[in-house]
């Protein structure tokens, strides 16, 4: 059963015979239903907070801010929040253009939900033109890598993570893009995991895949109806969890064996109930007008 999350993908893209619902099947893995279970019951919790009865968009607001702020500080770019806050200007340097394409990102998932249903590649174009802003050279913005073409990427730690040929990059994203549109029985959390770590492990761009496929991450999320007002920022859990531990949840999903891809299952489930934590914090805040 080696490589099972590599396999749903090139299985669905080739046309040769697959479990009828792939990612259901990564559902079942040991401690995954537990994951799903522990995840689902933070997020009701936070759901259940009074103080979203009223001002849940309050809630939404300082939980996409928080969000960004984390996931480029997993880009190397970890500036304190009230930096982020206060800032209008994101082009003056490196870090700064990766804090400007982090918020740019969380507030462009929202509005991809639809498109994502139908078509999830001219989703993830459209998030990568967003990211870039401008910063990438233009021809490759928005489009799969080709032949020859170089990554940027952060993330020190996925240089030890093989970068497939772009042939192989376009298998798999268009046997993922296939899973998707077919629909799944798949919890949400488990659903937006493989579509982090297949981003992640293809880095199908040039540049911004990181903070790309967390974006991925959060579209499912809340498309799915798991986090619909989008209050839960996994992005901070990650962060918090450390980058050490994140690439290393990531190179057992890179393997494709079920220990591990269940550990980065179970790691994306941690991280959104830190992220649940965050919002549940700031929901605490406003209750007392201290936010």
């Amino acid at each position: 059963m080696r490589r099972v999350g590599r396999m749903a993908t090139n299985t669905a893209s080739s046309g040769a015979p697959q479990p009828a619902d792939p990612l259901a099947v990564l559902g079942a893995l040991p401690g995954v239903p537990e994951a799903v279970e522990s995840v689902r019951q933070a997020v009701d919790r936070v759901y259940g907070h009074r103080v979203m009865r009223r001002r849940s968009d309050e809630v939404t607001s300082e939980a996409a801010l928080r969000g960004a702020r984390a996931s480029a500080a997993l880009a190397s770019a970890d500036w304190p929040l009230e930096e982020v806050r206060r800032r209008g200007d994101f082009s003056a340097d490196d870090e700064a253009r990766t804090v400007g394409a982090a918020l740019r990102l969380t507030a462009e998932a929202g509005q991809l939900i639809t498109v994502w249903r139908q078509s999830p590649l001219q989703a993830l174009a459209r998030l990568h033109l967003v990211a870039a802003g401008g910063v990438a050279e233009e021809p490759t913005v928005g489009r799969p890598r080709l032949t020859g073409e170089p990554v940027a990427e952060p993330l020190v730690g996925l240089a030890e993570i093989p970068l497939p040929e772009p042939s192989e990059v376009n298998a798999r994203l268009d046997g993922l893009a296939g899973l998707l549109r077919a629909g799944t029985a798949a919890p949400a959390l488990v659903v937006g995991a493989v579509v982090h770590g297949e981003l992640l492990c293809l880095r199908p761009f040039g540049s911004f895949n990181a903070l790309v496929a967390r974006a991925a991450e959060r579209i499912v999320l809340v498309g799915s109806g798991l986090d619909p007002k989008s209050i839960c920022p996994a992005e901070v859990g990650w962060a918090e969890l450390g980058r050490a531990d994140y690439l290393k949840a990531l190179d057992g999903y890179s393997t494709g064996t079920p220990g591990g891809m269940a550990e980065w299952i179970a790691h994306c489930g941690r991280a959104l109930e830190l992220g649940v934590r965050e919002s549940v914090a700031v929901c605490e805040a406003l209750q007392r007008g201290a936010a």
